[in-house]
Order: structure tokens, then C-alpha cells, then sequence
């Protein structure tokens, strides 16, 4: 069965950021990832994990203005100063975490672009990111996000991910594959999974249930198959939790929830 890391942005969302870790671990979790930990000290959030027994396995670096809709920085001309400044400050805080990957939001094309500049500017941005990471160890992922939930995003498929991967030429930059977001924008997860996992460009799964991005035993998918399928093939990386408990921030409402693990801890 795969390794899942619990989502501690998303879930555990009764709790303060910090107090999730301690939580994850008692419902059986070795790991965890993250949307963006930079309001709160490296130093503070490694101690969580130390206490907690917990490994950091994937964060998000720095995405622009979330509050004013950006969504990542890479495919934005004019804006590479800035993302080389995240790109330094997400590597510092994977250092601390000992975090050995870093999602680089892509971005939202930018109204009025021309989109062979937007292309070059990713690549190059890209590329810059991995040959940072490179001598720490680190890799660099690109996920293909679907256009209801992000419209205009710059990736967003599958093939299109690859792609950008094998264009960017660097060994460490690898595609996480979230399969909420490929069912939306492609469906034929099984299909998917045996087309592209067996080339190892594959660093990171997330799963969540579709269509209302809850827990992944409700909705249209089915999970268990694709957990028996991720295993036949081999996957030995971690299973993001990135989805939002069906009882939103009531008391225990991801611990009530978890129904759905493999081998959940007593």
C-alpha cells in the first residue's frame, strides 16, 4: 500500500497550523506536506516535525499574491527577479525541513501575453529553480492543474507536463501528478497512471475525491483500485492527502473522516 502524508494545510483545519503535526501522527501519518509554510519559522516548523516523528515530504515555493488570485510566479515575463527570490527563500526552508521536494507553481498566463514568451519565461525559470535545488539534493516539480478549479493555468495536462519536463533537461525536475485534478481535466486515471508512471518522471501523487475535492473514498473515483494499481507498478514515493474534510473545520472532522485510509494506526 502506498505512503500517504497528510495535507496539513487542508486537513486538520480545527487546529492551529502548528498543533497539526502532533495530529497527523497520532492517526498514523509518517509524513506530511504543505500549500506554503512561510508564515511561520523553518526552525519552528522542523521542531514540530522532530517532535511528531514525521518526515516533510513536498511544499509549495513562494506563488505571488495568493489573496490576489496569483497563482504562482514561473510563466510570468518581467517577473524573474521575484521568482528567483522565492525559488532562494523556498530552498532555505527546504534545507531546515530537510524537505527533498518543492512543487513551483506555474502561474496563470498573464492577460495579453504572447505565448511563446510565456513558454520561454517557464522554461527558463524553471531551469534556474532545478540548477539551485540540484546541489542540495532537491527536486523540482511541476503539476498540471484543471482549468475549473484554476482557469487559464499554464499547465494543465498530463502530456503537457511531461513535456516541459523533457524541455527542460534537468534530472532533478519531475511532474506530481494529483489525480483529482487529472480526473477533471482528462479522466482515464488507470490509464494515466500505467502511461506515465512507468517513465519516472513521476516524483509525487496527490489524491482527493472528485468532484467536490473531499474525502477520496466519496465521489467517482475509486481509490483502493488505483492504490493496488500504483503498487503493481512499483511506486515506492508518498500519496499527498490534499483535500478539504466534507465537515469543513468542525471539531475532529479529519480524524472522522479518515475511514478511508489502508492500515490507519489504532
Amino acid at each position: 500500500m502506498p505512503r500517504f502524508a497528510a495535507n496539513v494545510s487542508l486537513l486538520y483545519n480545527d487546529l492551529a497550523f502548528l498543533d497539526r503535526f502532533a495530529a497527523a501522527a497520532a492517526d498514523g501519518f509518517q509524513g506530511v506536506e504543505c500549500l506554503f509554510p512561510y508564515a511561520w519559522p523553518a526552525q519552528k516548523i522542523a521542531q514540530r516535525l522532530r517532535d511528531a516523528g514525521l518526515q516533510q515530504v513536498l511544499f509549495n515555493a513562494p506563488p505571488g499574491d495568493w489573496d490576489a488570485g496569483e497563482r504562482g510566479m514561473a510563466c510570468h515575463p518581467g517577473r524573474e527577479g521575484e521568482f528567483r527570490e522565492g525559488i532562494a527563500l523556498a530552498l532555505d526552508y527546504a534545507r531546515t525541513l530537510q524537505c527533498p521536494r518543492i512543487h513551483v507553481v506555474a502561474g496563470i498566463v498573464p492577460p495579453g501575453a504572447a505565448a511563446a514568451e510565456v513558454h520561454a519565461t517557464y522554461v527558463a525559470n524553471m531551469r534556474h529553480a532545478a540548477a539551485q535545488a540540484a546541489p542540495h539534493g532537491i527536486q523540482i516539480l511541476l503539476e498540471p492543474i484543471n482549468a475549473r478549479d484554476m482557469p487559464g493555468f499554464f499547465v494543465g495536462r498530463q502530456a503537457q507536463a511531461h513535456a516541459l519536463v523533457a524541455e527542460i533537461g534537468a534530472s532533478n525536475v519531475r511532474v506530481q501528478m494529483d489525480l483529482y485534478h487529472c480526473q477533471i481535466s482528462e479522466g482515464d486515471l488507470a490509464s494515466k497512471i500505467r502511461q506515465y508512471l512507468p517513465t519516472g518522471r513521476v516524483a509525487h501523487v496527490q489524491i482527493a475525491g472528485v468532484p467536490e475535492r473531499h474525502e477520496p473514498d466519496v465521489g467517482e473515483v475509486n481509490y483502493p483500485y488505483l492504490f493496488e494499481l500504483l503498487d503493481g507498478l512499483g511506486y515506492d514515493g508518498w500519496v499527498g492527502c490534499e483535500y478539504r474534510p466534507a465537515r469543513g473545520t468542525a471539531p475532529r472532522a479529519t480524524q472522522d473522516g479518515l475511514g478511508w485510509l489502508p492500515r490507519r494506526a489504532p
